[in-house]
């Protein structure tokens, strides 16, 4: 899973960069050039099954964090790495709710939603420029062709224009499959999942778990393939300074119910809805993501493309059952291992071995 952070300037958005990914960006970055780190994915879980198998690796689910240079007003189209953003699952807009004598907000007093909709606006127009140029090649290419592909490729552009023009983001238009995979060649900022991060004010360290209506951001939370969540860089970053036991009793006085990468991890994997299963054994026990509702075949292709391959069943077992059993062969001895097939829908908190032959 990859997530593109990005914002205006003076957001914080760098400070959060590097508190998930532990990793300093350059202190001034140039337009166009990106940060990337991996963070690893906490789970109590697979801390748990790991203390159970004492296993000689140890593999959590990861999800990458690109940090994009900060966007000035007006400038999205020039300066968005779009090439390198074709690969990003989802976009991160990191919004300000922090007041700062010190580094002032450009439009006076921090307004998350008015700065979550001007963001908005320049995703829309960047992605007009790339539409309505494609629209002109392609009514020259229809002309000369006269292919249906081409026709229906330019109605796909048409419909797409005409809903840019009206500042309706691509995400919120409703395509067929077959046009969204077309789209997806072109790196349309506003198609992407996008995840509104308020970076809050530690005055409103108790709002954060209110939601998104505590920060006016409630309409946002209603829109498809959008998610709201708020966090404070500024204490994360007085926190990690801590040991954990007085960085949890700190949270605690200040009624913050989990850490800044535990909110943003929450909150990616429900926009995108992902799910983690587990695999176990001496050998290691790992995490692995993937869609939700993921069959249990394609799923197994995530761990061995042999085992896709040659896929004949799963024995699949909730993690928790698992963990209550004490064992593998206990849980078997129970009757609590099933054996699925291929179509399966894997579940959040599976532990799955598969039997396969190739």
């Amino acid at each position: 899973m990859r997530i593109a952070l990005f914002g205006f300037p003076l957001t914080g958005k760098t400070t959060l960069f590097r508190l998930l990914t532990g990793i300093e960006p350059p202190a001034h970055a140039a337009r166009g050039e990106l940060t990337v780190g991996v963070t690893k994915v906490p789970d109590p879980r697979l801390d748990r099954l790991g203390a159970m198998y004492g296993p000689k690796k140890f593999t959590p689910a990861t999800i990458e964090y690109v940090d994009l240079a900060g966007v000035e007003k007006g400038e999205a189209a020039k300066v968005l790495p779009l090439d390198q953003l074709r690969t990003a699952d989802a976009l991160a807009h990191v919004v300000r709710g922090f007041r700062d004598e010190a580094v002032p907000h450009v439009e006076g007093d921090p307004d998350p939603a008015r700065d979550a909709s001007t963001m908005e606006t320049e995703l829309i127009l960047a992605d007009l420029i790339v539409a309505e140029r494609r629209l002109e090649k392609l009514a020259l290419l229809a002309s000369k062709t006269n292919k249906d592909e081409d026709k229906a490729e330019m109605a796909l552009f048409e419909k797409s224009v005409r809903n840019l023009e009206q500042e309706i983001p691509l995400r919120r238009v409703a395509f067929d499959e077959r046009e969204l995979q077309r789209l997806r060649g072109y790196t349309f900022l506003s198609l992407k999942p996008l995840l509104i991060v308020v970076n809050a004010d530690e005055a409103d360290a108790s709002k954060l778990d209110l939601g998104a209506a505590a920060f006016g951001l409630a309409e946002w939370n209603e829109r498809p393939a959008t998610e709201v969540v708020a966090l404070s860089a500024k204490i994360e970053q007085e926190i990690s300074q801590l040991d954990p036991a007085d960085a949890k009793s700190f949270r605690e006085d200040l009624g913050i119910r989990e850490p800044a990468l535990d909110r943003m991890i929450r909150a990616s994997y429900h926009l995108l809805g992902r799910v983690s299963f587990f695999t176990v054994g001496e050998d290691e026990c790992r995490a692995w993501t993937v869609r939700r509702g993921t069959p249990a075949r394609a799923a197994a292709g995530t761990i061995h493309s042999d085992l896709e391959k040659g896929f004949i069943r799963a024995e699949v077992i909730p993690c928790e059952q698992l963990l209550a059993a004490g064992s593998w062969a206990q849980a078997r001895d129970r009757g609590q291992l099933r054996l699925e097939g291929k179509d399966y829908a894997v579940q959040d908190g599976d532990i799955l071995h598969v039997r396969f032959n190739v």
